[in-house]
């Protein structure tokens, strides 16, 4: 009569496994990591897109007070104070392409408006699929001309 092979395992042969759930705690660990990695993710790729964001509010900003300077020539020998709707757009999207991120500016009625748009590249967030963040901003600007505020 043959004996059963008797191993390390307390009288059961090497191929069995004393726990039924050996490997589940590499599932359980590999799962933490990629929700370990979307975390890290969500904080630099965000902080990163929230900076975006306060930049492309400030270049819209900036891009509609550049417009907003570009004044008509004509109304100012007549005694007005006007944009030049044309020039203001000019300016602005000048702008907008000077500070890196192309953007569309409209003028009417003395208010210019820019809209920035585009995206930045995520560092971590690429691993999970997410390669690329929105940034949007808008912002409009009219000319001020005279004091308007009593001096204190």
């Amino acid at each position: 009569m043959d004996r059963p092979a008797v191993g390390r395992t307390g009288g059961r042969t090497s191929r069995q496994s004393a726990w039924p759930e050996e490997g589940s705690i590499s599932a359980f660990v590999a799962l933490l990591l990629v929700a370990i990695f979307v975390l890290l993710g969500l904080v630099v790729d965000g902080g990163a897109a929230i900076t975006a964001q306060q930049a492309a509010h400030d270049e819209a900003e900036q891009a509609a007070r550049a417009g907003a300077g570009a004044l008509s020539v004509d109304s100012l020998r007549a005694g007005t104070v006007r944009i030049d709707p044309s020039a203001a757009v000019a300016a602005a999207e000048a702008f907008t392409v000077a500070a890196g991120h192309p953007g569309v500016a409209t003028a009417s009625a003395g208010v210019v408006h820019v809209q920035v748009q585009y995206r930045i590249r995520t560092a971590i967030l690429g691993i999970v699929g997410i390669a690329s963040l929105p940034v949007s901003a808008s912002a409009s600007a009219v000319d001020v001309r005279g004091v308007t505020a009593a001096a204190p």
